[in-house]
């Protein structure tokens, strides 16, 4: 490698990317380079370059690695974001690169929570129905269309970006980015009467007072378990670890 920079990929579109890029843009012996998966219209860039779309599974991730020169890959993509996950793991391997998964710690339950824990979007489906027939999805625009078959019931979808699927016959789509304030959570979900809140164990402080407001409503939350990451993976919780790991590499 010389006394050239290390040049990282950092497969983002979280806070913690960009707070990732930002470090190495001070630090001469770091080169990021960080890709977005294009599937937000107006995304929060993080400094230095930026690349957008997809790779082409992982041969195409492997290739692009190659030919870019990498020599780290760091993913700080969203934890529902499996497919990229695994296949960052893959091409890495490949390669014999290192590889870095930084996720959030999920959010914890407490006491006066009621919240029930789904393995996928299908067992979220059923049981929201279960629950109520005003049900609140924050589950992002890829996977509404699954709820979009529950004719009997009405349901607040909110997104950052509008959902290209399918959606129930009943709905309200209301367009927004957090981060959200607890009593505004708390007033939609008096406004709309909600029954039941339906969402993703993303974790982190950007959307995280929707569970406040509903545990001050008393309304279940169906909370759908993220998927697990490749086995003999390596994670950070904390840009704080990922940066201590990366500046550790031999």
């Amino acid at each position: 490698m010389g006394d050239r920079s290390r040049r990282v990929l950092i497969l983002g579109g979280t806070r913690e990317a960009r707070n990732l890029a930002e470090m190495m843009s001070s630090d001469s012996g770091f080169t990021a380079v960080s890709s977005l998966a294009g599937r937000v219209s107006e995304p929060v860039l993080p400094v230095g370059e930026v690349r957008i779309g997809g790779f082409g599974g992982v041969d195409g991730l492997r290739n692009w690695l190659g030919d870019n020169d990498i020599d780290v890959v760091i993913d700080a993509t969203h934890p529902f974001a499996g497919v990229i996950s695994a296949h960052a793991a893959a091409a890495a391997a490949a390669l014999d690169l290192p590889v870095l998964h930084v996720r959030r710690p999920g959010w914890r339950k407490h006491r006066e929570d009621r919240w029930i824990r789904v393995p996928d979007i299908a067992a979220a489906v059923d049981t929201a129905a279960g629950l109520g027939s005003r049900i609140f999805l924050t589950i992002g625009r890829q996977e509404v269309g699954a709820f979009a078959d529950l004719t009997g019931s009405w349901f607040l979808i909110r997104a950052i970006d509008p959902p290209s699927a399918k959606l129930p016959p009943n709905h309200e789509l209301l367009l927004a980015r957090g981060p959200f304030a607890i009593e505004d959570e708390i007033r939609l979900l008096t406004e709309r009467r909600i029954d039941v809140l339906v969402t993703k164990d993303s974790g982190g402080e950007l959307t995280v007072a929707k569970l406040f407001a509903a545990r001050a409503c008393g309304i279940p939350v169906v909370m759908i378990d993220r998927p697990s990451l490749p086995a003999g993976a390596r994670t950070a919780e904390s840009v704080a670890a990922a940066w201590d790991w990366l500046r550790r590499l031999p």
